[in-house]
């Protein structure tokens, strides 16, 4: 039996607004205590009537234009009825038939995943507003379950797409490239870690023949895994409910269509309920609220949508050198506008040395690619390192553009090595300092007294004879410890090449 997955997602993200969707009442984070953000809409008071966020709305035609979907001249908001603790009204304002936006498109890229699906195109059925629900809160001294009603209300876009994704990988990185896209228009912050950006999973397994073709016109019962939180989590229930659905229809039988959750520690699904159908809800027109005209909001969003992510990668990469897995970590978190400023002012640096114009430019683009690559390096490496250790963002990093590409032309020109580079860099987050000033004030420099350095080597040879000895008989490996201690005598200060050179000179090899 040969069977392939078949996935969709929906994915539940909140728009960046002060207010919620239906009320002036505050959108606040899960820090703020219990039942302080809330208001007569937001609990389903009687009586009490929803008004239309107006930003919310905008934020929402901005998304889904960057989705690649169709805007439509108008649409509607419709209830969408069940019950459960965390609803008040008893159902949920949202759109069903006349959606904000539908019909689009994204292309990704899936590292790691051979051709031809390494490049995919997964269609966007929908993307539609709707409100979100309370968050319930299990406390398991009490075996009570309490409601917080600060959730409620908040303004949320859903989007749903097509059955088109293949594997777990591709739903990761699907998953990664809505979330930039998302920050990119600055229509969320789409941070899964704070529920910003939620995921439910929809997966089926298809027969297929020899030659790839459906066994059966329908596809079998699907499971859809809700409220994943994090990419890890997609990957790894989606994992879990494909080998599930392959064990079952090896053994003859069929998944029944069903929702499930995910346990992150036992990491295992588990059957929450079965499925509702669309039927189920009794969607009707919400006749509080008047019909959306957009026509003018698409114009306006369409005349300023910024460049997407999949441009401002390919510009990374040929324009400023940077490989592309380092332009993916740019975009993804937000860095792009820094490193391209970097970049720029390391550009000066490169159109005015002397090699910059021989060859017809060449040693200008091979300067470009080397320097890209350095940058590269010490950007999503040592300074995100930095950053993580501290608990910080690149909005609080307090070196400029300008000191930073300094900082780069100073470790290409061999002022300062790498050793060294990484106190330096520290210095510079801690204190926005020009790194020039701090490379004089703190002796960070590289020795370039040659002389100087073979005193030193010198000296650490006669220290260790016992080693010495050992390298005559043949244990030339013993010449990297050697260079290790010269770094550690002169704190880092003298070239490791230099260094090496300068002790093989001594020794005679």
């Amino acid at each position: 039996m040969k069977l392939i997955p078949i996935i969709g997602l929906e994915i539940h993200v909140r728009l960046k607004t002060k207010t919620k969707m239906f009320s002036d009442c505050p959108v606040v984070d899960d820090a703020a205590a219990p039942n302080t953000a809330i208001c007569p809409v937001s609990t389903g008071q009687p009586g009490a009537l929803p008004s239309i966020n107006a930003e919310a709305v905008r934020l929402g035609v901005r998304a889904g234009l960057a989705l690649g979907c169709r805007i439509p001249d108008e649409a509607h908001f419709d209830r969408k009825n069940y019950f459960y603790p965390d609803l008040p009204k008893g159902y949920q304002i949202s759109q069903f038939e006349h959606p904000i936006a539908q019909n689009g498109a994204i292309v990704i890229d899936v590292p790691g995943q051979e051709a031809p699906r390494d490049t995919i195109r997964i269609g966007i059925t929908r993307a539609h507003l709707e409100e979100d629900a309370a968050k319930n809160v299990h406390d398991a001294a009490t075996d009570s379950t309490l409601v917080d009603y600060n959730r409620a209300g908040a303004p949320l876009l859903e989007i749903v797409t097509e059955p088109d994704v293949r594997s777990p990988a591709e739903a990761k990185a699907l998953l990664q490239e809505v979330q930039a896209i998302l920050r990119s228009v600055g229509a969320s912050d789409a941070d899964m870690e704070k529920g910003y950006m939620r995921c439910d999973a929809n997966v089926s397994l298809l027969e297929i023949d020899e030659n790839n073709k459906p066994l059966k016109p329908d596809y079998n019962p699907k499971t859809e895994v809700k409220n994943l939180n994090s990419f890890k989590a997609v990957e790894r229930a989606l994992a879990f409910e494909i080998e599930r659905h392959r064990a079952l229809m090896t053994a003859g039988k069929i998944p029944s269509h069903a929702t499930r959750g995910w346990d992150e520690h036992k990491g295992q699904t588990f059957e929450q309920r079965t499925k509702e159908s669309g039927a189920d809800y009794r969607y009707f027109p919400e006749p509080d609220l008047p019909p959306l005209d957009l026509i003018k909001i698409r114009e306006e969003e369409q005349a300023k949508l910024p460049p997407l992510p999949a441009e401002r990668r390919l510009a990374l990469v040929e324009d400023y050198g940077f490989s592309l897995e380092d332009a993916r970590f740019f975009v993804a978190n937000g860095w792009t506008d820094y490193a391209e400023a970097v970049m720029g002012e390391l550009a000066s640096w490169i159109e005015a040395s002397d090699d910059a114009n021989k060859s017809g430019g060449t040693i200008l683009i091979e300067q470009k690619q080397k320097l890209g690559k350095l940058a590269g390096g010490w950007l999503t490496s040592k300074l995100a390192g930095l950053l993580v250790a501290g608990g910080k963002t690149i909005e609080d990093v307090k070196i400029t553009p300008e000191n930073f590409a300094e900082f780069l032309h100073l470790l290409d020109k061999g002022t300062v090595n790498s050793s060294n580079g990484q106190k330096l860099l520290a210095l510079m987050l801690e204190t926005g300092t020009d790194p020039s000033q701090l490379l004089e004030q703190h002796n960070l420099g590289q020795m370039s007294d040659a002389n100087e350095l073979a005193n030193i080597v010198e000296t650490v040879l006669r220290q260790n004879p016992d080693q010495v000895e050992q390298i005559k008989a043949g244990k030339v490996a013993l010449v990297k410890w050697f260079v290790g201690v010269v770094m550690k005598s002169t704190e880092g200060r003298a070239n490791p090449e230099a260094a090496e050179t300068e002790i093989k000179k001594q020794l005679g090899l």
